[in-house]
């Protein structure tokens, strides 16, 4: 017998490693892939990856930088430091938001979570009164209501994100000693409106509109925020207007926007330095009756927001362009592995300013937490509103509990991926987006 030739064996052992490595070849027990790495070199082909932060904000225009940087030389960023109405920013600014909304009051306050507890409050919310909410919107909602002292019923929200007005019925007959509804339009969608504001009546229900992300949305040719008797709209960063933080109380009805301007802190004779106010008749005595809450908007706030009233529009069908053309290229190449939510019929015009959409049941609860690593992996951070630690999740409402089940609206948040889709960035980059949500969805599903 020939002698055992080691260094043969070393050289061809070489070769053959050599060779794997060169053809991307991945090796395991099982044959699976066992990571978001192998998930996505197990497809072999070359992915796409996003270097744009997700967060990216809109700028404030020079406009407002200038006006901003004025006040802070004076040093006159208290709203009522001015002489007269008409020399304050805040006033101004308030002014140019019913302009384009079309209410005949409204109040800034220090952020929307403000104005929502002040709607309740101005409405006559008493301490342990209940309120009907959507099962699916964000923790300050519940947190607002919790604020001025009411207790949440969440209604279900349907797979369109959107309250559903059947269950809202149901659970009005179910709680019959309710007389408060705040329905929040999430990520700017709508419900049935009509509907809505029918069985609120008929049931003797207050109806107050949280429009914190539907500034610039329309419903039957109006601005939402007029079938409520009240409505709140947001300046937060990731809204349609940017003070970092803010928000404006919006109504037609005279008393609450007296009561609201006292809360926020009119006190004194200071609401004769509000210009969308009622008169002095209305306010009577009410500096003295309510307490002042010191919820004030900023003059810097009101400053950097003036100018980008102005860009509303001309960002809104920015916006919707994108998100058109993404909806296409998703729908187009995910095919049944995704839906995208429809708009109520009703909604005169939309603001797409981020995109939601349903994985299908097909898919796996595996395979969608592998969809958000990949997606993550990737420059992409997909966020699922049933995450566990997702803030719009409502089994993260420790402070606010829901009392009932609500299964629709849990299977809906454990399939329902959210995007932001940034105006800052460029057109191309939003190819990008589809191509990293396509790729990562791809890989994920072939992940078994």
């Amino acid at each position: 017998m020939a002698p055992f030739n080691v260094s043969k064996f070393a050289v061809m052992a070489l070769i053959a490693l050599n060779a794997m490595a060169s053809s991307d070849a991945y090796v395991n027990p099982s044959n699976k892939p066992t990571s978001v790495e192998s998930a996505s070199t197990s497809t072999n082909i070359k992915r796409t990856f996003i270097n744009r932060d997700i967060k990216t904000p809109d700028g404030v225009p020079e406009e407002g930088i200038k006006e901003a940087m004025e006040l802070m030389a004076s040093g006159r960023m208290y709203r009522y430091n001015v002489p007269s109405a008409d020399k304050s920013v805040v006033s101004l600014c308030e002014q140019e938001v019913v302009d384009y909304t079309g209410h005949k009051y409204c109040v800034a306050l220090n952020s929307c979570g403000s104005a929502i507890m002040l709607m309740m409050k101005t409405a006559g919310l008493e301490p342990g009164d209940k309120v009907m909410s959507n099962a699916f919107t964000f923790g300050a909602v519940p947190s607002a209501i919790e604020h001025a002292g009411g207790k949440a019923v969440y209604v279900e929200s349907n797979y369109d994100h959107v309250m559903c007005p059947d269950d809202l019925e149901a659970k009005l007959a179910a709680h019959p000693d309710c007389k408060f509804c705040l329905i929040s339009h999430m990520r700017g969608k709508v419900g049935d409106m009509d509907r809505i504001a029918d069985i609120c009546e008929k049931n003797g229900v207050t109806l107050l509109e949280d429009c914190a992300h539907s500034l610039g949305v329309y419903w039957q040719g109006k601005h939402t925020g007029h079938k409520g008797k009240a409505s709140a709209i947001s300046s937060q960063s990731y809204k349609m207007i940017n003070s970092g933080e803010g928000g404006f109380f919006l109504t037609d009805d005279a008393e609450m926007a007296a009561k609201c301007a006292v809360y926020a802190g009119a006190y004194e004779g200071l609401a004769a330095k509000h210009l969308t106010v009622p008169g002095p008749e209305v306010f009577a005595d009410l500096p003295t009756q309510i307490p002042n809450y010191s919820l004030r908007m900023s003059g810097i706030a009101a400053a950097v927001i003036r100018p980008q009233m102005k860009t509303l529009q001309e960002r809104i069908e920015k916006y919707n362009s994108r998100y058109y053309k993404l909806c296409e290229k998703l729908e187009a190449r995910l095919g049944d592995l995704i839906s995208i939510p429809k708009l109520t019929p009703g909604v005169t015009q939309m603001v797409h300013d981020s995109i939601q959409f349903n994985v299908s049941p097909d898919v796996t609860e595996e395979q969608i937490q592998v969809f958000l690593d990949e997606c993550k992996a990737h420059g992409l951070p997909v966020e699922l509103f049933g995450h566990k630690s997702n803030a719009r999740n409502f089994v993260n409402w420790g402070f606010a509990p829901a009392d009932e089940p609500l299964p629709r609206t849990a299977a809906m948040l454990s399939r329902a991926c959210d995007c932001r889709m940034p105006l800052m960035w460029d057109d191309e980059d939003f190819d990008d987006m589809a191509d990293v949500i396509c790729e990562s969805l791809e890989a994920a599903v072939n992940f078994n």
